[in-house]
């Protein structure tokens, strides 16, 4: 793809930036002065330092070239404003008390780390030699996946901020239960945007988040056209609404805030192989959509280099199609709501429709300190078709009785490349982001057209 081309920053009222073909300026259009121009080479600080500065707090505004705050000039102050209450609770003992408590009692954390037995024997090669197969269960969460972690945290910010009303975007549902959950529990008003398409495909969810209480409001489309108008409706009420973003994407300091409340599931499983083998896992494989339960597993060992960090993309119908949501894989870097990342548009610079049998992972960004990883090299990603996804949800399902979602069933077939090339005894952690129920009506349909599965 070309470099030169204009590409649109798909946030409310902004409109394009145009890449200058002579230097590493950007130049934005049709945004207020206060984030007319910005330099990439000054970002781009891609070094073993700044991999160890990913390891602090909220303030890293960059990871690399990636980041930022793409927002008009009516969004800064709120922006700060969120900036500044996430930087302080970090330092307030009754509120790490109460989110400490709620995510042992309510949540039902920690997860286990748990020993796959059987998929370790499937894995095995004619010497009865391979790696050890361990998956974290985030699906044995209240709400069925890893997204509570972050909802609960975020709801408890908007508490404390005096934003009574909160609003989300959701695909799979999984957040938007997340969500409706931490809302009906601290009594806050909850609307959730869903897209047609995706509440045809899981409307087991979109019951559950009307029984937590959810006002969920249908748009036309999917997944993206939901999180635009939650995010339209955000910036046109800002003084009463609280924005509960569900990934590691958006504006700063929204995705080192996600990925900070998800951290929880690297800080318990650096905890649970200590106890379990005395040491650190070889490698660690996560689903990656936006990224919020990669990074979750992902960044507590950013800095252990021998730690191999492998995130899974869903290739669709093969990245050849067209038909995928192979954001690292495929996409180039641009602005989309608020943040630069690698992002899935055409020649014109319009954002693609992704797809993913995996719902949650149909986005067409990914956040801004993966795309950092995978420029720095620190993590390496893969992509997996849609009937890979099927087959390991189905593998999983019979030879360990855990259904799980085929978002992380996306993680989960990568096995069938990676397990091979390992030592023998290696420790494996796959982030088994979610529970599948709410899959198994797709799982049926692909099922019975396709006898492999």
């Amino acid at each position: 793809m070309s470099t030169g081309r204009t590409t649109p920053i798909h946030f409310p009222h902004l409109q394009s930036f145009v890449r200058s073909k002579t230097s590493s300026q950007l130049v934005i259009t049709s945004l207020p002065p206060v984030i007319k121009s910005c330099n990439i080479r000054a970002a781009a600080k891609q070094s073993a330092g700044l991999i160890s500065s990913l390891q602090t707090a909220v303030n890293v505004k960059y990871f690399g070239k990636h980041g930022g705050k793409y927002v008009p000039e009516t969004l800064i102050s709120c922006l700060s404003e969120l900036e500044a209450r996430v930087n302080s609770i970090s330092n307030d003992a009754k509120f790490q008390k109460e989110l400490g408590d709620t995510l042992r009692d309510y949540v039902g954390r920690e997860t286990p780390l748990y020993f796959a037995e059987r998929l370790t024997e499937h894995y095995k090669n004619a010497d009865g030699e391979g790696p050890l197969i361990y998956l974290k269960r985030e699906d044995l969460n209240h709400g069925g996946s890893h997204k509570i972690n972050n909802a609960i945290g975020q709801a408890m910010i908007a508490r404390e901020m005096g934003r009574r009303r909160v609003v989300a975007a959701t695909g799979a549902g999984q957040h938007g239960v997340a969500t409706a959950a931490a809302c009906a529990r601290l009594s806050l008003q909850c609307v959730v945007y869903m897209g047609t398409h995706d509440m045809k495909r899981q409307p087991s969810n979109v019951l559950h988040m009307k029984l937590l209480g959810a006002e969920v409001k249908a748009i036309e489309g999917s997944f993206k056209d939901a999180s635009s108008e939650a995010i339209r409706d955000w910036v046109g009420n800002l003084e009463t609404t609280f924005y509960l973003s569900g990934t590691v994407v958006g504006p700063h300091p929204c995705p080192a805030m996600v990925r900070n409340f998800q951290s929880v599931i690297g800080k318990e499983t650096r905890r649970q192989a200590l106890e379990k083998w005395g040491g650190k896992p070889d490698v660690l494989v996560a689903c990656v959509g936006g990224g919020s339960n990669a990074m979750g597993l992902f960044h507590e060992f950013v800095g252990d280099e021998e730690v191999r960090l492998i995130g899974v993309e869903a290739g669709g119908l093969g990245l050849d199609s067209g038909r995928h949501s192979a954001t690292l894989a495929m996409g180039d870097v641009g602005v989309y709501q608020g943040t630069m990342s690698y992002l899935l548009h055409d020649d014109e610079g319009q954002i693609l429709n992704p797809h993913s049998i995996g719902v949650g992972l149909e986005y067409p960004g990914v956040g801004p300190e993966l795309s950092f990883l995978k420029d720095s090299g620190r993590a390496e990603f893969y992509s997996v078709t849609d009937q890979e996804a099927l087959e390991a949800y189905r593998r999983l399902s019979l030879l360990e009785g855990i259904i799980p979602a085929l978002e992380a069933s996306h993680a989960l077939a990568y096995l069938d490349i990676l397990c091979p090339t390992l030592t023998h005894g290696s420790k494996v952690v796959v982030n088994c982001s979610g529970r599948g129920e709410k899959d198994a009506i797709t799982f049926i349909k692909y099922a019975s057209h396709d006898q492999s599965i």
